[in-house]
């Protein structure tokens, strides 16, 4: 895996490896994270519009549905679930002062209109865009308790 990198899962496909810099290339407009939080610093996209580019990008067609959540895991372990329906002003931030994130990167998720602050992750790694309709409209967050045999040779 590539430094700084991001794995984005998306259910039927198989997983591909970005950047921020590759994400926030196609997402369109940059912007001050302080336009969507307040006091916030460093530059952002918007998560929807990045989301509808990579989708053309990527091929998928409007017969494959929306996803019901946006699963995302952190560095540490850390997952949240966050129903498609709270991700309306969603950011992602990917840089301050014209530098990767070094504390909280490769990029930071900010879900201002979510149900819980919980769903604002930081060291996010992987994005995981599923269909949960059995728990459409429900967020959960947490640290991951079980790890695979794989995950624990990487823990290291």
């Amino acid at each position: 895996m590539l430094p700084n990198a991001i794995m984005i899962h998306h259910y039927g496909m198989e997983p591909i490896e970005t950047t921020p810099e590759e994400m926030a290339a196609i997402a369109g407009r940059l912007f001050p994270l302080s336009e969507v939080i307040q006091d916030g610093a460093g530059e952002a996209f918007d998560l929807l519009a990045w989301y509808s580019a990579w989708r053309n990008r990527n091929g998928i067609g409007d017969e494959v549905p929306l996803p019901s959540h946006l699963q995302v895991e952190a560095a540490d372990t850390f997952e949240a679930v966050i129903p498609w329906e709270q991700l309306g002003d969603s950011a992602v931030q990917y840089r301050v002062d014209d530098a990767p994130l070094a504390k909280n990167g490769p990029i930071r998720l900010y879900v201002p209109n979510g149900s819980s602050d919980c769903l604002n992750v930081k060291r996010v790694i992987a994005c995981r865009f599923v269909n949960k309709e059995e728990n459409r409209g429900e967020a959960s967050y947490g640290f991951k308790n079980t790890f695979s045999p794989q995950e624990m040779r990487l823990k290291r």
